[in-house]
């Protein structure tokens, strides 16, 4: 079966739209108004020939010469040069002076001389003036009537001036190259005006139409509210430029930190050095509150434009707390799987010892091995009621035997109820417990880690030291910071879930140089709850 292809459909832009949208808009109103100048030059040129036919007609009328050539015997000789001379100086098309009855003495055509005059002068006779466009012998004509008065104020003779309609086209049709140039101009002007808006329109929507960035839109604001990951958006100016609802979760700010600036947002410090960091950071564990986020941040960049920076943000927490189990799971395998060789060898020595008739001394050997054992599982059972507490410690001691360390449990601790949350509890011991080890590796004999866990009435104490390097007064500031670790290659986490735990308690973590060499770290939780 033949495939069909669909003819891809090109849309227009939404800058080309606006564009012709814009240029028809605009032609329509120049048109418009260009119509509307022209009507009103009309109605204009029709009031200027009036008063200029009038003012001429009126001029005549007042004129000696006229007003005595009206009681001569031929007024023609004398008022048809007169009129002809006015006419070609005031450029109308005739002049005509009549006496009372219609009769003209004077016309631009003198075969029409003595003739009747066509057209209304009742309003005339009766000392008013008339005005009127109506048809006569040299065709459509404006034009205007008024009297002649002798001395005593008696109308002797009428004057009629007029300029046919011909004439005051004409003139019009002279200003039309004017108008057309302004409308030509006005046209151009807004063409351009809309070809430049329509241009820069086109550079920020990227020559998209208006389907094409409504679904951009609709998919990428549904993919952005859908993600797992948190996603915080920084322009160049340092302020927010979009957050995702998973990255105001992680991160605990309202439904307005969009278009803020990062400075002006309660972020965690952490979360706040790498958004304003200069090297952009690729997979850090960083806290947030109660959570353990990883994070990663890069440039954004368009066409070689740099926007600014993206980071995204994955909740570890979960994650984190099973790695830590399953550390110490894996820790304690190891420490039994090196108990049970430890055991066989053993166990291997007493048979031969029992072979060579030597029964008494095997016993011996046996029992010491598990006398002390067991009076180490006693004293951690007898002092911490709390299981997974003292499976930790047991754990840790087997660990640190495997180690070349000798783990001790302080006999003065005592911790009889679970009255912090056990998880706290393992995050705070464990970790101390790992650091101190760490701290210890490579350092001469004699290598030990001294564990004191103890409840009082207001709060529970945890202090773990080691006969390690210690301490300076600078790196026991710094301990509790993200990134400070004492291991060669780590992310120094460990401490900072330390302090993690203790500012939720509302208590305080110390690090100091012990009196006698090592490290001591301190721990206060207060009993009570978290903040």
């Amino acid at each position: 079966m033949p495939i069909i292809r669909r003819p891809i459909i090109r849309r227009w832009s939404i800058a080309r739209e606006l564009f012709v949208l814009q240029v028809l808009v605009v032609t329509l109103l120049v048109t418009a108004g260009t119509v509307g100048t022209v009507a009103l030059a009309a109605q204009d040129a029709q009031h200027a020939a009036v008063e200029e036919v009038t003012a001429v007609a009126e001029t005549i009328a007042l004129s000696p010469l006229v007003v005595s050539a009206l009681r001569a015997e031929d007024p023609t000789s004398i008022l048809q040069p007169y009129a002809e001379s006015v006419r070609d100086a005031t450029d109308t098309d005739f002049i005509v002076v009549m006496a009372p009855d219609r009769t003209r003495y004077t016309h631009p055509n003198p075969t029409l001389i003595n003739g009747p005059f066509v057209g209304s002068i009742d309003e005339a006779l009766n000392g008013g003036t008339v005005v009127e466009t109506t048809t006569g012998s040299l065709g459509r004509s404006v034009r205007t009537v008024v009297p002649v008065r002798d001395e005593a104020g008696a109308i002797t003779g009428l004057v009629s001036v007029g300029i046919t309609t011909d004439e005051i086209n004409r003139r019009l049709r002279n200003q039309l190259p004017v108008v057309l140039l302004a409308t030509l101009a006005a046209l151009g002007i807004a063409a351009a005006g809309a070809w430049l808006l329509s241009n820069r329109l086109r550079r920020q929507t990227h020559g998209l139409g208006p389907e094409e960035m409504r679904r951009m839109y609709e998919y990428y604001d549904a993919v952005l509210h859908s993600v797992r990951e948190g996603l915080v958006v920084v322009d160049t100016d340092g302020r927010v430029a979009l957050i995702n609802d998973e990255g105001r979760r992680l991160l605990g700010l309202p439904d307005d930190a969009d278009d803020a600036p990062v400075s002006a947002l309660e972020l965690p410090a952490e979360v706040a050095e790498l958004l304003t960091a200069a090297e952009p950071p690729a997979d850090v564990p960083v806290l947030a509150g109660d959570r353990i986020l990883v994070a990663n941040q890069r440039a954004t960049r368009f066409d070689g434009r740099t926007l600014g920076t993206v980071l995204t943000l994955r909740d570890h927490t979960e994650l984190r707390a099973l790695s830590g189990e399953l550390d110490s799971v894996r820790g304690l395998t190891e420490a039994l799987r090196a108990q049970a060789h430890e055991a066989a060898n053993r166990l291997h020595t007493v048979l031969t010892m029992v072979e060579l008739g030597r029964a008494d001394e095997a016993v011996r050997l046996a029992t010491a091995e598990l006398e002390l054992a067991q009076q180490l599982t006693d004293q951690v059972v007898g002092a911490v009621a709390e299981p997974a507490l003292a499976a930790l410690l047991l754990g840790k001691s087997a660990q640190a035997a495997e180690r070349g360390v000798e783990l001790v449990v302080d006999p003065e601790s005592r911790l009889d109820g679970a009255r912090l949350p056990s998880r706290d509890l393992l995050t705070v011991v464990g970790n101390l417990i790992d650091n101190a080890l760490e701290a210890l590796a490579g350092h001469p004999a004699p290598r030990r880690v001294t564990v004191l866990v103890t409840e009082g009435p207001a709060e529970v104490l945890v202090r773990v030291k080691d006969t390690g390097p210690g301490m300076t007064a600078e790196e026991a500031a710094a301990a509790f910071r993200r990134g400070w670790t004492t291991k060669r290659e780590g992310r120094g986490l460990g401490l900072a879930l330390v302090r993690q735990v203790a500012e939720r308690h509302n208590g305080s973590a110390v690090a100091a140089s012990g009196a006698s060499g090592g490290a001591v770290i301190t721990v206060r939780l207060p009993i009570g709850g978290p903040s």
